[in-house]
């Protein structure tokens, strides 16, 4: 004859969540990308302004270029900071 199990009761306060792994900040993805501060960003109108700059010196010495060099210097010297 087969013998009755005792029913099997819960602690209080357990669940299976309870007993899963907690997650752990290891778990979440994170940017390895920072961006830089407002004040150190290189703005399209700060490129403008020394390209400009670039250019004024460059006309007065008689120096051979174009916009786009000035463009590329500028942008290279204030990525550069």
């Amino acid at each position: 004859m087969a013998t009755k199990k005792a029913p099997v009761t819960k602690k209080a306060g357990t669940s299976p969540k309870a007993t899963a792994s907690p997650k752990t900040s290891t778990n979440k993805k994170v940017s390895t990308t920072k961006k830089a501060p407002a004040s150190k960003r290189v703005t399209e109108s700060s490129i403008r302004k020394r390209a400009e700059e670039i250019y004024m010196k460059r006309i007065a010495e008689g120096i051979p270029g174009d916009a786009d060099s000035d463009w590329q210097q500028a942008e290279q010297e204030l990525r550069k900071k």
